[in-house]
């Protein structure tokens, strides 16, 4: 399972279970960021026991898809059966900013930064 865009991959390894994000993702509105919402519904859908979301790639992300993100995690709050793992890069400010908001939405996450 797998979203790649010119600026902007979203690649899933199933025998890691970890959701890859790569380069520079301003989708216009939340409707640009729907089939990336359904590909991490589709995966929460196999009900893994730990899903990864390595961001450490992704170096911009607007408020559409960080709205998005924050949806998806929560959803993952609620599932209870679910953990969630974000691997950040300290290197991009947006990260940690949101790392916290994130947090809010789902006390059980967990985070590694390099």
């Amino acid at each position: 399972m797998k979203i790649i865009d010119k600026e902007y991959s979203v690649i899933y390894d199933q025998a890691t279970n970890t959701v890859y994000w790569s380069g520079i993702m301003r989708l216009n509105g939340g409707q640009a960021y729907e089939p990336i919402l359904q590909l991490l519904n589709k995966i929460a859908a196999l009900e893994p026991a730990k899903i990864t979301m390595n961001l450490r790639d992704l170096k911009a992300l607007n408020s559409s898809g960080i709205s998005m993100l924050g949806r998806f995690i929560f959803s993952i709050d609620r599932k209870k059966n679910i953990q969630l793992l974000l691997l950040g890069a300290k290197a991009v400010p947006w990260q940690q900013k949101w790392a916290k908001n994130f947090q809010r939405l789902m006390p059980a996450l967990q985070f590694e930064w390099v």
